[in-house]
Formats: structure tokens, sequence, C-alpha cells
């Protein structure tokens, strides 16, 4: 494909032309051409340009054409940014400015009518003005924190025409693994399924399905202590309701919005949740985290083992018992179980087991031990489900089996 063809520009004639229209400062003259070297402020530029045009005399910013003395209130916004964050712990800023609708008809017609391919735009020169003057005003307070265009702790919006500024504060991110010690408690706050959460008599006002969660015994230790507005627990996956997790613990991540403190002491964190939890959650293994952690966790498809009390519709025997196990090791297609039709798609997916274990208790109770991918149901895979889960333990032994007790032994994951 053939390169577009690029006008020549004469950049001493741009230079001339540009002062001609009006008076210009050294700053706006020498960012239109702000690509032609390097290692120069757009005002020691405009005043080389100047002098090789002959162009008239600099004008004063604020009878400059282009800027109006925009620059001149770095220092004045950079003043109300420090103060937005003076309680806030931060090591990364960025700025962002919204212009006036006259800097954009502005920077629309100098593109129009002086066309330049050095030209640097007004709100690049505008965010670095304020990031240096942001950043001199907290070395006078003995702070310190750097530019960063990915993910900055802090983001400051300047509107330069009402002198208005917003501060935007990125969450922060904590890793970690729970164990859940008790059954009856979901991973996230479930809203009742009668009043969808507004609060009724069945839910004795509260507007929850059940009384707490995981998230709700974990979250409010760190919202306290890094001051932060709100937050959720996103999990590797989540086990059922009714199911402990034990082992390791289920890796989650706990996002924290707007937080004035981002460094925390997680040992002694994980001693304040646990003492709070009361024996029902426990955390371990707390450290800090990023934000595409939580696009790794909730996507992670581990490996898990599963230890379940099952139930027996009549008498099996041991050998019976052992050859349905042995049976159930290989591929699984599972259709979505029927308690779960009515918030995820129906679907039949191929699930794999690894491996199977067990012992009969009495001829109508086991206990087994399942390795398995994960997405997999267990209970389904035992009950079979109305025939939704092939092959599954009731068939294979021609009796009804269902899950009495659940306990997540390992989630084996990456992290």
């Amino acid at each position: 494909m053939d390169k577009p063809v690029v006008p020549a520009v004469d950049p001493i004639e741009l230079a001339s032309a540009l002062a001609s229209v009006g008076p210009i400062c050294d700053r706006c003259l020498g960012r239109r051409l702000a690509g032609l070297s390097s290692g120069l402020l757009n005002r020691e530029r405009g005043q080389a340009l100047r002098a090789a045009s002959g162009a008239s005399a600099a004008a004063h910013e604020t009878t400059c054409w282009v800027c109006q003395g925009t620059f001149l209130r770095a220092g004045e916004w950079a003043g109300k940014a420090v103060q937005l964050v003076a309680e806030h712990e931060f090591a990364t800023f960025l700025f962002g400015v919204h212009l006036s609708p006259r800097q954009e008809a502005v920077a629309e017609f100098l593109d129009e009518r002086y066309p330049s391919p050095w030209a640097e735009p007004f709100k690049r020169d505008a965010n670095r003005e304020l990031g240096k003057a942001f950043e001199q005003l907290l070395v006078e307070r003995g702070r310190a924190a750097t530019v960063n265009f990915e993910r900055p702790d802090v983001q400051f919006t300047v509107d330069l025409e009402t002198g208005a500024v917003a501060l935007t504060v990125a969450p922060v991110f904590f890793y970690g693994r729970y164990r859940k010690l008790v059954r009856g408690i979901p991973q996230t706050h479930w809203p009742c399924r009668s009043c969808r959460g507004r609060g009724c008599a069945g839910c004795e006002g509260t507007g929850k399905q059940y009384p707490t969660s995981v998230e709700e015994l974990v979250l409010p230790a760190f919202l306290s202590a890094t001051g932060g507005t709100g937050g959720h627990l996103h999990g590797a996956g989540r086990e059922d309701v009714d199911a402990r997790m034990l082992g390791r613990g289920r890796p989650f991540v706990v996002e924290v919005k707007e937080p004035r403190i981002r460094t925390l002491d997680l040992d002694a964190m994980a001693r304040e949740v646990n003492a709070a939890a009361d024996g029902k959650v426990e955390v371990l293994d707390l450290r800090s985290g990023t934000t595409d952690l939580v696009a790794r966790v909730k996507e992670e498809h581990a490996d898990k083992k599963y230890r379940a009390r099952v139930e027996f519709g009549a008498a099996v025997s041991e050998g019976g018992f052992q050859g349905a196990l042995a049976d159930l090791v290989g591929e699984i297609e599972q259709r979505t179980p029927v308690r779960v039709r009515h918030r995820r798609a129906d679907l039949v997916r191929r699930r794999s087991v690894h491996e199977v274990s067990g012992r009969l208790v009495s001829p109508t109770e086991a206990e087994v031990e399942i390795l398995c991918g994960g997405g997999l149901y267990v209970k389904e895979l035992i009950s079979g489900d109305e025939g939704a889960t092939q092959p599954n333990l009731a068939s294979l032994l021609g009796v009804p089996a269902k899950v009495v007790e659940l306990d997540v032994l390992d989630v084996l994951d990456q992290f």
C-alpha cells in the first residue's frame, strides 16, 4: 500500500504565519512545532522559531490568541488537586483536561488553516504542565508521586472553562484464599427471593435470603482499614451455599472502591477478619493484588476435590458401589441442572472426572471423594438430576442417590 503524500511544510514559514494571525506566546508557537526538535521546552522552541522567522515579539500569555493565559493557572489547579488528595495515599497520578468550547474551536481552526506534522495537542501540553506543578507542590509538602498513564492511583480532571477539578480514585485490590467452615453461607450478598432485596416479612426486613455471606464477613475490615466507600469479593468460582470450603481455601480478590489508604498490614488484616468471622470464615495468604488479577481469578477453571456424604434409596453392595465409582471416571455429559436453569443457560456441557474413591458407611450411606475438572456439578453427578447428567452414580447403581453433605477439599488453581 502506498504511503499517503504529506504536503511539505516549511517550519519557518509556518511560524511566521502563526505569528501574523495575532499575538501569540512562545509556548503556543513552539507547541505547534513540538515534534521538530527534542530536548527543548515549547517556550524555548518558540523563542528559536520566532527569532529565525523574524516574527514580532512574543505576546504575554494573557493576551495570546491561542491559550489566553490558561497555563498561568496551572499552579492554582494543581493546588486544588493537592487539597483533594490531602488524606489519600497514592504513588501514581494522572491529569486530564476538558477544553472550553473556545479552545476546541481554536484547535480545530489551527488544524484546518495551519496544519503541522509536528504539532503537539493542547491537551497534552496542559496535562504535562499540571503534572509538573502538582509534583512540585507534593515535594514542598514532603510527598512524592509519579505519572502513570495506564493505571494511576488517582486521576484529576480539570475543566479549563470553569476551573473545577474532579478526583477519581482507583480501586485497590487484595488477593487471598478463604475457608468457609460452616454451611448455609453464600459467597456474596444474596437478595431475598420474595422481595428482591426490598425487605419483607419473609426476610424480616433485611432484604437478604441469608443472614450473611463470605463477602459480608470479609469486606468490612478492608473498608475500615482503607477508608473505602464500598467493594466486592471476587471468587475463583463458588461453592454451593450448603457446602463448606476447606483445605487451602478458595482464591479470591477483594476490591475496595475509593480507598484513602492503599497499603495495609495484611497479616493483621487476616487476624482481624478471622476474629470478626467467629469461626464461620477464615482468610489466609493475603497479599496485594491488581485489577488484572480479578479477571484471572474469575476466569480460573481449576480442578477441584470434593467430599460428599451420600444417601441411597435402597441398600447397595460393596462390589456394586466400587464398580459404579470406577465407571464415573472419564468424560461426563452434564445438562445445566434443574436447580439453576432459571439463572444459567440451559446447555449440555462436557466435564471430566479424574479420580473417584469412596467407602460405604452403611448399606444406604457412603462417603465419596471426587477429583474433577472445574465446572462439574457434583450433586448431579451423584443423583443424575432426572437423567440430565450422564453417567451418574444413581443410574450406575440402579437406586436413587443424593448428596446430603458436600465439602470442597481443595481448589487446584495456578495462583
